[in-house]
């Protein structure tokens, strides 16, 4: 006599699929938090009128004490141009956005060896502002 077999299915534990989701959102959005300059201190020039600009590919900053980073790590300015050109790599023009946050007590001096070295490594300037305060009139 002949018993018949139970058929086993194979299946994956759909309880499970939440917490996978989860840990990968977290993962990525640590992951996309790759270009901190958080330690950076400094404070925009303030501006009355200004536009937004598309998704930098490098972020160059001056902060208080006068000293240049790219992409929150120290650089000097006279290395800055041949570290921001293989940054950009072969991205065409138009693309090649490269954000320039400068202290607003920097002089001439400190931010005109940047804007030369971004230039030359085929960068697109986009300098980071504040809008001005308004104060409220009473």
């Amino acid at each position: 006599m002949k018993l018949p077999r139970k058929k086993l299915t194979a299946s994956v534990p759909a309880f499970a699929m939440g917490d996978i989701g989860f840990l990968l959102l977290i993962f990525f959005v640590i992951l996309a938090r790759a270009q901190d300059d958080s330690h950076i201190q400094w404070q925009p020039a303030k501006l009355a009128d200004i536009k937004m600009a598309a998704a930098p590919l490098a972020s160059v900053a001056i902060d208080s004490g006068f000293k240049v980073y790219l992409d929150g790590k120290e650089i000097s300015p006279d290395e800055l141009a041949s570290s921001l050109s293989s940054v950009l790599g072969d991205t065409p023009a138009g693309q090649r956005n490269v954000f320039l946050k400068v202290h607003k007590e920097a002089k001439a001096s400190h931010f005109e060896p940047v804007i030369a070295a971004i230039s030359e490594a085929g960068g697109d300037l986009v300098h980071i502002l504040e809008p001005e305060e308004t104060s409220p009139t009473r």
